[in-house]
């Protein structure tokens, strides 16, 4: 373990957060925010905030898979289950999320759907090839991050010519939800919050490179560094922010270089392009609508699809009113000024899907961020 060790070294940490301080502008603040949600989690889990100078702060921001899933999506691949009588296979993350009504695969799979816990496309595939009578589809979730995985396995199908495997996509893109975000009216000049800068994801990074960043960072004059997730990564990466705003440059950097390159997995990319193309628009929980922000098959791919394979009802979908996950999600929001969190709002009884999943900032905040001085004892 000592590879990982050296990145969570407390008196390299105390000298990062010193160089931070010293460097850090006490005029002006600096906003940050950290797109993935495993890097909400290590900032919490490890206490990074709590080395941080008064006048720079973390945004959190909706890199959560899970959380960004609109509730009619999720209630699509509920009645997948209980209406058409697949076998539906789920990342166990995507169970306990709520659609309308409070309703969840959880409950369906209680109520007697068939729907399976799966820790990868393979195992999906395997359950298509041990019931070939059923119909089989993989709710496909994620970032780019997750996205090869799910080309593998349309490919696959077709090699092995498993007619009753599909897959229902709700594959999502970074930099167009970064774009949006900063047209979006919260962050516009005179809007409800501000963002100087992005620390940007590291598995995604790894599929895509750093470059699809570059057009973002050059429109908007907001520079991006991706960050590994280490707490030494993440803070080095905020000590480089801290750099690119005091001298005015609104580059792309990569503190990540032990995994990330400018032009990312290039194999993993021509897999993914041969397999899906982009859809015109998507919806996203708590950003709306974002142009050219998600992928669906290819016509080719047609007999993979699920959505083309069975047709989905007209739905109305409806949300607790008074969860502020899509607020914290666009970053506007802490968990905290949430009315919910930590009353009604619990991992044991989640009302929104930021609390149910691995990556949500109100999972954060609830398992590390209640007690600021035991989080912040994780790394001094």
């Amino acid at each position: 373990m000592k590879y990982v060790d050296e990145f969570r070294a407390p008196d390299l940490a105390r000298g990062l957060a010193r160089q931070i301080a010293r460097e850090a502008d006490t005029g002006r603040d600096y906003r940050l925010m950290e797109f993935c949600g495993g890097h909400t989690h290590a900032i919490f889990r490890h206490g990074v905030q709590n080395l941080m100078p008064a006048n720079v702060q973390f945004l959190h921001g909706p890199g959560c898979p899970v959380c960004v899933l609109p509730v009619r999506r999720l209630d699509d691949a509920i009645e997948l289950a209980e209406r058409h009588g697949v076998i539906l296979c789920t990342y166990g993350d995507m169970m306990r999320v709520p659609g309308t009504g409070r309703h969840s695969l959880l409950r369906a799979k209680a109520a007697g759907a068939d729907i399976r816990m799966v820790y990868s496309t393979l195992d999906a595939l395997q359950i298509a090839r041990d019931n070939p009578l059923r119909e089989v589809v993989f709710l496909a979730i994620g970032f780019e991050t997750t996205t090869p995985p799910s080309a593998a396995a349309i490919l696959t199908a077709r090699a092995e010519r498993l007619s009753n495997f599909s897959i229902f996509c709700n594959h999502v893109l970074t930099p167009p939800a970064i774009a949006h975000i900063l047209r979006s009216p919260d962050f516009a000049p005179g809007g409800a919050a501000r963002i100087d800068g992005f620390l940007g994801p590291s598995h995604v990074s790894a599929v895509i490179g750093s470059r699809p960043y570059e057009p973002a960072a050059a429109i908007f004059r907001r520079p991006v560094v991706i960050a590994g997730f280490e707490p030494l990564d993440v803070m080095q990466s905020v000590l480089m922010l801290v750099r690119q705003l005091n001298e005015g440059r609104f580059e792309v950097e990569n503190q990540y270089t032990r995994v990330v390159t400018r032009d990312g997995n290039r194999r993993a990319q021509a897999m993914v392009a041969e397999v899906f193309r982009h859809r015109a628009s998507f919806e996203w929980r708590g950003l709306g609508t974002v142009a050219d922000s998600a992928l669906a098959l290819a016509p080719e791919f047609a007999a993979c699809d699920a959505e083309r394979r069975f047709a989905l009802s007209d739905k109305v979908t409806r949300e607790v009113k008074s969860c502020e996950c899509p607020s914290v999600l666009r970053g506007v929001k802490k968990p905290t000024d949430c009315a919910l969190f930590g009353t009604t709002c619990t991992p044991d009884n989640p009302i929104g899907a930021c609390m149910v999943s691995s990556e949500g900032a109100c999972a954060a905040y609830w398992s590390y961020g209640r007690s600021t001085s035991a989080a912040g004892a994780r790394v001094a």
